[in-house]
């Protein structure tokens, strides 16, 4: 959930651009002889560069503008609400013989404000990153699909992540684009703003953890028509 939160923050800097490039470039493989039966598949990537989650990354600024606009808004109160107080931290503590008492007392002030801060930022922008997660899980719903599409294609029998391979004589044969193909093939777009109720599936993960731990911890009924143990006198 904190890491949910965090990437929608991280999304209201960066729109575009340096995630495209990186996606782009974790595209890319080296083309050397090809290995039978074996191809290496980036699979992050591949979604990433899917024509429905690049189309939603470009939909969800125009859509979700009220956060953004709000997010800015937020950021820039709170550094008014700092500045002073971390003018009057700096002068304090550059006096000739600082209290340390008051300067501990003021950086907990400043850090409070700090935390409570980008706590209310990820609120604001928590339907952003839930749009966001909403639109991999339709993508990645098709996932599996897509991949023994192309493997059949391809003749492949073995599938793995870039980064499992150390070393290799050759280059693995690159199964990127024949799954990118597949996947926009099965879905060519996906629905930008999840129903009312829908949460990621890392909260949703989470939460039958927890019930699940809460109902493992509950003591047990007793049986019907069981009796009591009998008390010692």
């Amino acid at each position: 959930m904190k890491q949910i939160l965090k990437s929608a923050v991280l999304a209201s800097l960066m729109l575009t651009g340096a995630s495209g490039a990186f996606s782009q470039a974790a595209m890319a493989q080296d083309s050397g002889s090809i290995i039978a039966g074996l191809a290496v598949a980036n699979l992050d990537a591949v979604v990433a560069n899917t024509n429905a989650f690049r189309t939603a990354q470009q939909q969800r600024p125009t859509t979700y503008k009220p956060q953004f606009d709000q997010v800015e808004v937020r950021k820039k109160q709170i550094e008014t609400q700092l500045a002073p107080l971390v003018d009057k931290f700096n002068k304090d503590r550059a006096a000739p013989a600082p209290n340390a008492a008051a300067l501990q007392q003021q950086v907990q002030v400043i850090q409070g404000i700090q935390q409570s801060g980008q706590q209310e930022l990820q609120r604001i922008l928590q339907p952003v990153a839930y749009s966001e997660a909403y639109v991999t899980e339709q993508i990645e719903a098709k996932l599996d699909e897509a991949i023994k599409a192309a493997m059949a294609k391809k003749k492949v029998s073995l599938v793995i992540n870039p980064q499992a391979v150390v070393a290799a004589n050759g280059t693995a044969y690159n199964l990127n684009q024949d799954i990118l193909n597949e996947l926009n093939t099965l879905i060519p777009s996906a629905q930008l703003v999840p129903p009312a109720g829908w949460e990621p599936r890392e909260v949703r993960e989470q939460r039958a953890q927890q019930q699940a731990q809460a109902g493992a911890a509950a003591p047990a009924p007793a049986a019907a028509g069981a009796k009591p143990a009998p008390q010692g006198r």
